[in-house]
């Protein structure tokens, strides 16, 4: 997935204004008790930290976005 892809269905999934403040402010278990941005700027893949959103949120993420 690209870094484009990620953010467009980040922010399809909170909005723009709260998929920022997702991606900076909530640490996920997921992801080591790291943020999403920490994850991406460490060189995790998107694809995995986009798995760590859905796992974090799976009521929130519609199927087609899985």
């Amino acid at each position: 997935m690209r870094l484009t892809d990620f953010w467009t269905r980040l922010e399809e999934v909170f909005g723009p204004g709260y998929a920022a403040s997702i991606a900076s402010d909530q640490v996920l278990s997921q992801l080591g008790g790291r943020t999403i941005e920490q994850a991406l700027k460490s060189g995790d893949q998107t694809h995995v930290v986009w798995r760590a959103v859905v796992a974090a949120y799976p009521d929130r993420v519609p199927a087609r976005l899985r």
